[in-house]
């Protein structure tokens, strides 16, 4: 593994998803795991999210999309909150829902609708619906 990029990526994985985060998931690390934990690091955070010709809140932007077509919604829902932590407002967000909605289709827009409602919520950035 690539030492200067696996560092790379640590810094920016901690800047967008947050350090404790980060930090948990590789401490939770085992044997079987720590391999993968640590080439993604060094891959998709140190290779993919490590220069600047794209900024943080443009790969967010990027990412919440990717992943919405994907359906990985747990990682949907971590990456909202990057996205937050890099400048993206509600907003920008609701944008967003509605350009998957049309490319990826109503049902995926509604979930990512959801997941985008209690990532709010727990910011503080949205009311709490009423039950």
């Amino acid at each position: 593994m690539d030492e200067k990029l696996f560092e790379l990526g640590l810094q920016q994985r901690k800047k967008v998803v947050g350090a404790e985060y980060v930090e948990k998931n590789l401490a939770a690390a085992d044997d079987f795991s720590l391999p993968f934990q640590e080439a993604m690091t060094a891959w998709c955070w140190g290779f993919g999210w490590g220069d600047d010709t794209i900024d943080l809140k443009t790969r967010s932007m990027l990412n919440l999309v990717m992943l919405a077509a994907l359906g990985k919604m747990h990682e949907w829902e971590i990456h909202c909150n990057g996205a937050i932590n890099n400048g993206v407002t509600k907003e920008e967000i609701r944008s967003i829902l509605h350009i998957i909605g049309i490319y990826c289709g109503v049902p995926q827009s509604l979930e990512c609708f959801r997941h985008a409602r209690k990532v709010l919520e727990e910011r503080g950035l949205l009311e709490v619906a009423a039950k």
